[in-house]
This record gives C-alpha cells, sequence and structure tokens, in this order.
C-alpha cells in the first residue's frame, strides 16, 4: 500500500492533516475544537483512535486547537520540538508525560516503513517546523506558514511527488483589506506568511520531474480566493516556464471540507 493522504481542512481559522501507510496513520496539527477535528474525520471514513502520532508544526491556535482535548479522549502520543512544548503547554492543557514526545528540528523519526522528516521555516513561532514524509521512494511535503521559502529549505523539500504548499495572500489585497497596518506588516515580513506568487517562485525552484500534485494551502479568509491564489501560481509558474497541466496538477484545499483521500 502507498502512501495517502487528506488535507483535513487549511485555511486562516484552522489547519489539519492527514497521512497514512498499511500499518500506521498521522495527523498533522488540529486547528480545530475536538468535535469539529471528529467530524472532518469521518468525512474521510478514518479513526482518530487509530492515529499511530500527532505531530504539531508550531503553537500557533490555528495548528493546535484541538491537540490536548484529542491526546487525552484518545491517549495519543503528541510530538514536537522543545520550544513549542513550552510555548504552548498553557494552551493545549495538561497532556499525560507518557504521551509526550520531544521531535527535534532538522530529524527524522521513522515508524515502520515510513520516514518523517522535520525542518525548519520562517514564522513567527517559537521554533516552527515542518514534515516530509518519505514512503518506499515517495516524498511528500508539507510546508505552510512561512515569510519566505529560503535556499535551505528549497535544498530539503526539492523534488516531492506531492506539495501542499501555503499561497496565503494576495499582496493587493492585503495592502487594501481592512487589517491593522502592524498586521499587514507582519503577515508580508519574512516571519508571516508568502503570497500567491512568492509561493509559486519558490514552487519553480523545486518542481521536479517527479512532481505530480501540488496543493494550495492555509489560504486567508480575507486576503485571498481560490480561483486568484490558482490563477496568480499559474501565471508566475508559467512565466517560468512550467505549465500546470502538463506534468503536474494543481488543487485547491478548503478551510472546512477535507480532499479526497488520495496516495501519492
Amino acid at each position: 500500500m502507498s502512501l495517502s493522504y487528506s488535507i483535513l481542512a487549511s485555511g486562516s481559522t484552522g489547519n489539519a492533516f492527514y497521512v497514512e501507510s498499511e500499518n500506521h496513520s498521522f495527523l498533522v496539527d488540529a486547528g480545530f475544537s475536538g468535535k469539529q477535528m471528529e467530524t472532518l474525520f469521518q468525512q474521510i471514513g478514518r479513526d482518530i483512535s487509530k492515529l499511530s502520532a500527532i505531530f504539531v508544526t508550531h503553537e500557533h491556535s490555528d495548528h493546535i486547537k484541538g491537540i490536548g482535548v484529542l491526546a487525552r479522549k484518545y491517549k495519543l502520543p503528541v510530538f514536537a520540538n522543545e520550544k513549542t512544548w513550552r510555548a504552548m503547554e498553557s494552551s493545549v492543557g495538561e497532556i499525560p508525560t507518557e504521551q509526550k514526545f520531544v521531535f527535534q528540528m532538522e530529524s527524522v523519526k521513522s515508524f515502520g516503513s515510513v520516514d518523517i522528516e522535520s525542518f525548519g521555516v520562517s514564522h513567527d513561532a517559537a521554533e516552527p517546523m515542518f514534515y516530509i514524509f518519505h514512503h518506499e521512494g515517495k516524498k511528500l511535503v508539507l510546508i505552510t506558514d512561512t515569510g519566505y521559502v529560503s535556499d535551505r529549505m528549497k535544498g530539503t523539500i526539492s523534488n516531492a511527488d506531492v506539495y501542499i504548499f501555503e499561497a496565503n495572500h494576495d499582496v493587493q489585497m492585503l495592502r487594501m483589506g481592512k487589517y491593522p497596518w502592524n498586521i499587514k506588516r507582519r503577515i508580508l515580513s519574512d516571519v508571516g506568511h508568502v503570497s500567491n506568487e512568492d509561493a509559486a517562485l519558490a514552487m519553480s525552484d523545486v518542481i521536479g520531474d517527479r512532481t505530480k500534485r501540488v496543493y494550495l494551502a492555509h489560504l486567508s479568509l480575507d486576503n485571498n480566493m481560490k480561483d486568484l491564489a490558482r490563477m496568480s501560481v499559474t501565471q508566475t509558474l508559467a512565466s517560468r516556464g512550467i505549465i500546470v497541466g502538463e506534468q503536474f496538477e494543481l488543487y485547491d484545499t478548503d478551510a472546512k471540507i477535507p480532499t479526497a483521500l488520495t496516495a501519492v
């Protein structure tokens, strides 16, 4: 059996990602209430209690809202780096010590035939990091919540089969929008979120021969739209000689509805 995945939900209001192999299943982040997380799992026909582990990217509430309740209710192991554990302690409540595991940045943990690699990103959190799932020669990359994509990140994530890639905002919408200037400045900064165009420029440097699918994730509710994100990314990639629909397909994600379970 291959690696399969579903973007359970992704956006500025909450994020959760599901990955499974033949013998293990994983949740990356749980940015919704326990009840909402259970509903999302029901929609893809999977059982939270069967999870092998929950991995945390960083302590912002749209990524950890349901971590504590799921860990306690289903007695699930939770993995995060030390700084993230400290930063989210007051938000997730008491998690039994035997369920708390440290996953250091720039390291790999193996669950049977699945190797999970962590890598650092540039975001205004304690020590934000995202994950690459390796399984039988396949590579699935999850990268959101970064102000820019460095050459080091590009080297780590290059030539994956599947990318779940942040396209957070349209710069013009953000600049003209209702947010106070200090929030706009934070989003546009190197520790904020990547725009549609910047996401596409980064993609153009990492998409490789084996890349088959790219999902646009973590779209801002106020400063982006699916059609706009897809158009911006498609046009920017085309300007770099990369044509969507030829080598790979571009997909939306939704803030409330899971993508279909799909094999890598």
